[in-house]
This record gives C-alpha cells, structure tokens and sequence, in this order.
C-alpha cells in the first residue's frame, strides 16, 4: 500500500473527512445558493424587514418597501385592540410559559383563545398548537394509526406530509383537486380500517380552491372522517369568515378544521376545531400538543382579540376580495401567466418561465420597492417558477396600482409578459 492510501485509510471516518461530514450533502445547495449570490441578485431567501411601519409597508435594505409577499390577509397585525392585548398580558404574565401545556403551560388567556375559536367556528372543541405546522403534525398522526389511512392530495403543504410521516398510518396520495381521482382511490380501501381524507381550502401556492362540497361527499360515501386545512382562507372565506368549507355550506360535515394563527390572525400559533364528543381525547395522547412549551401568553392574548374582532370584520373581507380581483385582473391584462384564470383568493400567482426570468423579475420589483415571494420547486407543483403575490385588506386602492405598475414594468423588462 502506498504512502498516500495509508494516510487515507488513517483518515478514513474520522470528523470532517469527506465520507463523514454529514454536511457534505448539502454541498449542491450551498453552490446553487453561492452562483446566484456571485450574479448579484439579492438571496431572495434571506430578506431581513429593518422596519415594519404597517400592514403594507416595510423598511427593507434602506428602502420604504411595499408588502405583496406576506400572509397577513387581515392586516391585524397592528391593530391597537390587538396590540394592546398583547402588551396587557406582558405586563400581567411575563414573557413567556416555561412549560408545556399539560404541566405549567396553560394560562388564562390559552383558555380565552379556544374558547374564541369556539365562538368564532361555533364548534364545541378548540385545541391550541404552537404552530399551524405542529397543528398539522399533531392531528394527522394521531388521528390516524397503524393500520388505517391518511388519504391526501399530492398538492398538500408539507406540514400535512409530515403529519403523515410522523404517523403508522398508509398513505395514498389522489391528484390534485380530482374528485373522481379522490372516489377510485378509496372504492380500491378495504372497508373497515378506519380513513382520514385530508384537503386544503386554498392551495397556497398557486392560490386555487379545492372542489371541498364533491370531495367531502365523495369522503363521506366511503365511510372517511375529513379534516380540512383553512390557513389560508380563515378570516375572509364564507359569511363568517370561517374557510372554504363555510362557503361551500360543508358546517356539519367537516369533521376537523385546522387553521394556524400566522396569517389572518396577525400572530404565531395553530388550532384545530371540531364538534367531535370525544375531540378532548386529543390532548391526551398528540405528541406535538404534550411535548411542546406552550405559546407566552403575549401571543395568545393577542391572537384572543384579533379572533374576536375578526368575528365582524365585514368590510374589511370586502377590501380584501376588491384588493383581490383589481390585482388579478390587473395581471391578467397586461399578459401575465397566473396561477389561476380568476381571483379564487387573496393569493395571486404569477407564472415565469424558468429560475432565471424568476429571480430578474424578482429582483426588479425589490429595487423598484416591491416585496413578493419567489417561489420555485421543491415547493411549487410540477416544477414551476413563479412569484407570488399575497393581498392584505389593508393594501390601499392607491397601492394596488403603484403594484401593477411595477409589474409592468418588471415584465417588460425581463420578457415575463407575453
């Protein structure tokens, strides 16, 4: 053996050597991220806010910048009940839990935000998650068990996925939004284990609506309990603002809904509500709900009151869906290539041909003061490049048009409008 492959074979497994970084194989990525760093485009994944100054505006690398690329559908994040609420709490609470809610962890205002949630889905069950993606995690794998199924759309949020891996249930996957897909899928199931279909109000990517009235019935004809995911239509869908299953009169026949706290809300957190008799059994046996430190009360105290107000926010669901269609039409005009033919929601996405149209456009809107999301696969369907605009009630009429006149510009310059 020579010098050379002894010194190798010293080398072999030992810290930071090549075959045992467990670094090494984010080594792609790291060369992706550096070639656009090297191209002078700002990291579109790295956007620090220097300064919030409201809904819709923010400070960012100097810049008074408009917000199109946040989830704050309601613009509650500065509302003075809410903040106030939030301030209330601190001084009464302190700042934070230091515990999980089935030791220490649950305080007054936890109990206040289920029971708004009660009121506001006129449910008889309300469980708090730290997150809407625990929320998700948390009541896929518990619902479902070894031995039955998780039956979801290939288009779901990861947090749904995941929910799925962190069970022992199977799974099977229907195409997106096909309800004779979803109803061969389940007519191949045996027919006594028990079933989980899960959907989505809005798809958050290319802001499209799920076929929710013919999917549920089709759940409900095989014998599956439904839980429906309405993080982004909580607050703006239905006379009540409570999702897409309220819109499509489906009250008494979700059998869960999850929702999460970090978009129409204006704070952190997520929930499931349900009017199952035995839904408290949860709490007894969701990993992510026993063994996670609760939210500081700070956070639930604001989330109580936004809930609340968002009970009767009328008219601002109306700027909201106005903001929405201008937008949208808008886009639609001037030739670009949306994720949808009309406005389904308050997300509005704009379709480019590959990464390097995505990210010109991209950057050409963030200098000339726009922030949207670029988004690009693995979390955009069918490979798709795309930057995503999400409207606030709070976007004024005058910043819908400065919006589109960026855009016009932006697409002219990069080719993006056909």
């Amino acid at each position: 053996m020579t010098e050379a492959g002894q010194t190798a074979d010293a080398h072999a497994g030992q810290p930071g050597s090549a075959d045992s970084d467990l670094m090494s194989k984010f080594d792609p990525l790291i060369a992706e991220r550096q070639a656009l760093l090297d191209s002078g485009v700002t990291d579109p994944f790295s956007i620090v806010m220097e300064q919030v100054k409201s809904p819709t505006e923010a400070v960012i690398s100097g810049k008074d910048t408009i917000l199109l690329g946040t989830y704050n559908y309601m613009g509650m994040t500065f509302d003075p009940d809410v903040v106030q609420a939030g301030k209330d709490a601190l001084d009464q609470f302190g700042s934070g839990t230091n515990g999980s809610r089935m030791l220490n962890g649950t305080f007054r205002d936890h109990m206040g935000v289920e029971q708004a949630l009660r009121d506001f889905y006129g449910m008889s069950g309300a469980i708090v998650f730290s997150t809407g993606y625990m929320a998700n995690l948390g009541m896929i794998s518990t619902l479902a068990g070894k031995g039955e199924y998780v039956i979801l759309d290939a288009d779901s949020h990861a947090s749904i996925y995941d929910g799925c891996k962190q069970g022992y249930a199977d799974i099977v996957r229907f195409r997106h939004n096909s309800v004779e897909d979803l109803d061969k899928r389940l007519g191949r199931l045996p027919k006594e284990p028990g079933k989980l279909v899960v959907l989505e109000g809005v798809y958050s990517m290319l802001g499209d609506i799920a076929p929710l009235k013919e999917m549920v019935e089709v759940s409900k004809k095989h014998g599956a309990m439904v839980l429906v995911d309405e993080a982004h239509s909580m607050g703006f869908f239905g006379p009540n603002g409570r999702g897409v299953y309220e819109d499509q009169g489906l009250d008494d026949q979700v059998d869960f809904v999850v929702g999460t706290f970090s978009k129409s809300v204006g704070t952190v957190g997520g929930f499931c509500v349900s009017n199952h008799p035995k839904f408290e059994a949860i709490r007894l046996a969701c990993r992510p709900y026993i063994f996670t430190a609760s939210l500081p009360p700070s956070v639930v105290a604001t989330a109580e009151t936004s809930i609340r107000k968002l009970m009767h926010a009328h008219e601002k669901r109306a700027r909201l869906w106005d903001n929405a269609r201008k937008l949208h039409g808008g886009l639609k005009e001037m030739g670009f290539r949306l994720g949808t033919e009309t406005p389904d929601s308050a997300i509005v996405a704009v379709i480019l041909d590959d990464q390097e149209q995505a990210v010109a456009m991209w950057q050409a809107l963030l200098e000339s003061g726009l922030y949207v999301n670029m988004a690009r696969p693995p979390a955009t369907p069918a490979g798709t490049y795309l930057l995503r605009c999400s409207l606030c009630a709070e976007h004024s009429p005058e910043q819908v048009d400065k919006v589109l006149a960026m855009f016009k510009a932006a697409g002219t310059a990069t080719g993006a409008i056909r």
